[in-house]
């Protein structure tokens, strides 16, 4: 991917060892989670303490951290592929009504259309980038972001016939804030065609 020199040593690849790999800041520790769901990776300019990350006394990052998930639509993890289309993706909101239509969620678990805080970006009807403004409630805190004094960027890509969610959220601190188009786009450059 085309960034600059400078930019380019202030970053570095995290990858799990299952799932989706994502440019961070240098230096930074990650985090990697998989099941039927689909899998995450968090990164973090602090060590992430699995034991606090699994336990039900963690409500999320509350500061710098950024966020990769692949969610899978035709495994459990189709409930929240389901929460981000209603929200977000109108042209396959299909996909939503055939998952209320189950039974296991009611249809209240799926709320329709954008927080109203939120800026989107539509690239196509699979692929909008968003920014969730500081204190507030957004797609970016429709993930492990607690809502806090930043915002938070990112970007949803559809996927796949069976409608998979590739989910990213970049809330990075003052001193980096320039890093996060390189990093939305890097995820963009990989999971979007002809981009």
């Amino acid at each position: 991917m085309p960034i600059s020199p400078e930019v380019a040593l202030r970053l570095a690849y995290y990858k799990a060892a299952q799932g989706s790999g994502i440019l961070a800041p240098r230096g930074w520790h990650c985090f990697g989670t998989y099941g039927s769901n689909g899998d995450n990776l968090f990164v973090s300019p602090k060590p992430i303490d699995s034991p606090v990350l699994f336990s039900d006394r963690w409500g999320g990052f509350a500061g710098a951290a950024i966020q990769v998930s692949d969610m899978v639509g035709d495994t459990s993890g189709r409930f929240e592929v389901a929460r981000v289309i209603a929200r977000v993706f109108p042209a396959h909101m299909a996909f939503v009504k055939h998952v209320i239509a189950e039974g296991i969620e009611p249809a209240s678990s799926f709320p329709r259309g954008p927080h109203p805080g939120d800026k989107l970006a539509y690239l196509n009807n699979d692929v909008v980038e968003y920014e969730t403004p500081a204190n507030q409630d957004g797609l970016g805190t429709e993930s492990a972001f607690k809502k806090s004094r930043s915002a938070i960027r990112g970007v949803a890509i559809l996927t796949g016939e069976e409608l998979s969610l590739i989910y990213l959220a970049v809330r990075l601190p003052p001193d980096a804030t320039d890093l996060g188009p390189a990093i939305i786009r890097e995820i963009e450059r990989k999971h979007i065609r002809h981009f």
